[in-house]
């Protein structure tokens, strides 16, 4: 999680995010540093508008605390290019914590849960 969070300080902070700055924050805090986690988190958040992110994983729970038939209508009407997104964001995810466990999987854990 704290390696979301070194991302989420430098890119608030408008400072590139890469290797060396996202060690650096995680050192700073005090974090024993794997760099393996750290070029994974790279990699998976090279494709990610983190802005919009963030934006839709605020959007999230007043879309969940407005119904059922409300989520399903807009779960039909969503175009490809925020599926690919979502996606992304999910694999960014499951890289940074490490693994495929289907458990964090099931549960809708995802990049977005992690911004909220």
């Amino acid at each position: 999680m704290e390696y979301v969070y070194a991302a989420l300080i430098l890119h608030e902070s408008g400072e590139e995010l890469n290797e060396d700055n996202i060690t650096s924050v995680l050192e700073a805090a005090g974090v024993d540093v794997e760099e393996s986690r750290v070029k994974a988190l790279v990699a998976a958040l090279e494709d990610v508008d983190i802005e919009d992110a963030v934006e839709t994983a605020a959007a999230a729970p007043a879309a969940g605390a407005a119904g059922g038939s409300a989520g399903g209508a807009a779960e039909e009407g969503g175009d490809d290019e925020d599926e690919e997104e979502e996606e992304a964001a999910e694999e960014a995810a499951e890289e940074e914590e490490g693994g495929d466990d289907e458990d964090e999987e099931a549960s809708g854990e995802g990049l977005g849960d992690l911004f909220g």
